[in-house]
């Protein structure tokens, strides 16, 4: 349950994902993340038309400031019962993001997000929003950015307490995710076996980092899918 972090006026929108309300203070919206660069435009006027100008609710689980000083937060326009997050994910105006420790408003995210993608609305009218495990080169491309990635795990490979997930024969040079030792006994708290995940088609989220090839560190349950059976 979100406890509520007080009220506000819109005054400014900052960019596709912050608010400035007209005490001066500034709202990052949780639970979402921006768009690939030549989508962020059209996400910000989506929030714009949304936010800017209206009387919001605050929502969330902590009201302390991130390091830039803004306040994490949902927003609610006065009166509405969804978030404007929910409202942005049926859109297709952003991404759902990981940082959502409230489960039943993690999975309203992600069901929102999903009905967006079904329908192939904003974003997901674009097929190169989500990212082909099997393209390393395109991966690499947005090595710092919040990307979706879609494959098949060719292989599951331990070294030390890291464990691997490949999507490339070519350990080396290919997309792979990393699931430190922490994050196995927290995925198998979720019911999702890493071990068992080879030759399983996957969905997986989050900021891109060069190695030799493009990898992408687990850290939440939220940012892996199974496909089993997805008619995305």
């Amino acid at each position: 349950m979100l406890a509520e972090l007080g009220e506000g006026h819109v005054s400014e929108i900052v960019d596709a994902r912050s608010v400035r309300l007209d005490d001066g203070r500034e709202i990052r919206l949780a639970g979402i993340e921006v768009p690939p660069p030549e989508q962020r435009a059209a996400a910000t006027d989506a929030l714009g038309a949304l936010l800017r100008d209206r009387d919001v609710v605050l929502r969330g689980d902590d009201d302390a400031p991130d390091r830039y000083g803004r306040q994490r937060a949902f927003a609610f326009v006065a009166g509405a019962e969804q978030s404007a997050q929910s409202e942005l994910l049926r859109q297709g105006a952003v991404l759902r993001g990981i940082d959502v420790p409230d489960r039943d408003c993690a999975l309203s995210l992600a069901a929102a997000e999903a009905e967006a993608r079904a329908a192939r609305r904003g974003l997901w009218s674009i097929g190169a929003v989500i990212k082909n495990a099997e393209s390393p080169d395109d991966i690499l491309a947005g090595v710092g950015l919040f990307t979706v990635v879609e494959g098949k795990v060719l292989s599951v490979r331990q070294t030390g307490t890291t464990t691997y997930l490949n999507f490339a024969r070519n350990w080396t040079r290919g997309f792979a995710v990393i699931i430190p030792k922490r994050m196995t006994a927290v995925l198998e708290g979720a019911g999702i076996d890493v071990k068992s995940l080879a030759n399983r088609q996957v969905r997986v989220r989050g900021w891109i980092e060069a190695h030799a090839g493009p990898r992408l560190e687990l850290t939440q349950t939220a940012q892996i899918e199974m496909l089993s059976g997805d008619n995305r």
